[in-house]
């Protein structure tokens, strides 16, 4: 019965390789991408190099590659460089503005709930998770973050999908004991005197 109300972590993450990727399913390619971010984040901190600089000298050095064997290709007759073609899809534009406008449905209705409805608790919610992320901010730099996002993406879809039942357990019980200790103290709403 616990089996067949288990959340396919796999789905969730879109079935396709990045899932397969996340989710150890072939070893090589996830030991890769560890080895790879891993030596990228420890030659970035070694050698006290900017991320965004990086990838802007890289993206100059491929662009001026591609330049110039552009032109040599037509001086000595050979085929120009094999590009994909670089257009985006209708279908495509659609389905990312459609995420984009159910996302910023979500965050409407809850800045709607915390301002029409004045609902207490979720304007708390929301400041602690604004306040986490702001401190997490001032500790740690983007590469840093960027990498810590990597392992924890690499982690945590394959500890899940093992051990789902007794995570989803403890997450419950943490829930409500967070709920019963501080989210009940906490007024619904704050009722408003109608001004005449």
């Amino acid at each position: 019965m616990g089996e067949s109300r288990r959340f396919s972590v796999r789905q969730a993450l879109g079935g396709g390789a990045a899932a397969d990727l996340l989710l150890w399913v072939n070893w090589y390619p996830s030991g890769t991408f560890l080895v790879g971010s891993t030596a990228l984040w420890y030659i970035f901190e070694s050698a006290g190099y900017n991320l965004l600089t990086f990838i802007s000298n890289v993206l100059l050095l491929l662009v001026i590659i591609l330049f110039l064997w552009a032109k040599a290709a037509t001086v000595l007759n050979r085929p120009l460089p094999p590009l994909p073609n670089l257009e985006l899809s209708e279908e495509t534009v659609v389905r990312v503005a459609d995420d984009i406008r159910v996302w910023l449905n979500y965050t409407l209705s809850i800045a709607r709930k915390i301002t029409i409805v004045g609902d207490l608790r979720l304007l708390v919610k929301v400041a602690i998770c604004l306040w986490l992320i702001s401190y997490l901010g001032t500790l740690i730099n983007l590469l840093n973050l960027i990498y810590i996002c990597i392992l924890l993406s690499l982690s945590l879809p394959v500890l899940y999908d093992k051990y789902q039942t007794p995570i989803d357990e403890k997450l419950s019980v943490l829930y409500h004991k967070i709920d019963e200790k501080i989210l009940q103290k906490i007024p619904l709403s704050s009722k408003r005197k109608k001004m005449q």
